[in-house]
């Protein structure tokens, strides 16, 4: 019998948590969770899971300390970590992303959508098994040799993760008006005429890097 992937789950509201663990259990996961930072932090080194979804907002100690005190260790420092969080959190977020979370997702968060990011950090985590060869981690400065400006290397490169032009806003600090017109000049610079392609020609860059 192969093993489960193991996915720690860090929540203080019981609900949430709960759906998130029903969710991930029907999707053949082994799934724990934790009701505050400081017991995530003392599962996740215990476990060792292959990836944590936490909150951002929980009594004790939020998910920047968490995710500071996991980076810090060793052990825990490179499993992937995306954050929970409600829309608004504009400041969580682009702090949070700054500290080096993986990725974050949105409550209530969808099925498809959480399914499918933790998809994609499980698939990245597995070039950092021993034995493969780890490629470089995806960073906007591998974009900047397409001939765009830092901050257009920083839109794309959301954009190429599957980000929307609303959580563009929230990651980069900007008006939808402003996001609209970097990705329209990307579009420009690459000869490409939407986002498809335009991650398509990001992703190629990070796979050859």
């Amino acid at each position: 019998m192969s093993k489960k992937t193991r996915i720690l789950v860090i929540e203080d509201e019981s609900r949430m948590r709960a759906n998130l663990v029903t969710i991930l259990r029907m999707e053949g996961f082994e799934a724990l969770d934790a009701p505050d930072g400081a017991a995530g932090i003392d599962i996740a080194k215990r476990q060792l899971p292959e990836l944590i979804l936490c909150d951002i907002s929980m009594p004790k100690m939020d998910g920047h300390a968490v995710l500071a005190a996991l980076r810090a260790e060793p052990a825990t420092a490179r499993i992937p970590f995306i954050y929970l969080t409600a829309r608004g959190d504009k400041g969580d977020v682009r702090s949070g992303m700054n500290l080096g979370a993986d990725d974050y997702l949105v409550k209530p968060v969808e099925i498809d959508e959480l399914l499918s990011a933790i998809q994609a950090r499980l698939e990245r985590r597995q070039q950092f098994t021993p034995g493969a060869t780890p490629r470089a981690e995806p960073t906007p400065a591998m974009l900047l040799s397409l001939g765009l400006t830092e901050r257009e290397a920083e839109v794309l490169f959301w954009a190429a993760q599957g980000k929307t032009n609303p959580e563009l806003c929230v990651l980069l600090d900007l008006q939808l008006t402003t996001v609209k017109k970097h990705l329209a000049s990307i579009f420009q610079k690459l000869g490409v005429e939407n986002r498809t392609s335009a991650a398509a020609m990001a992703l190629e860059k990070f796979n050859a890097s």
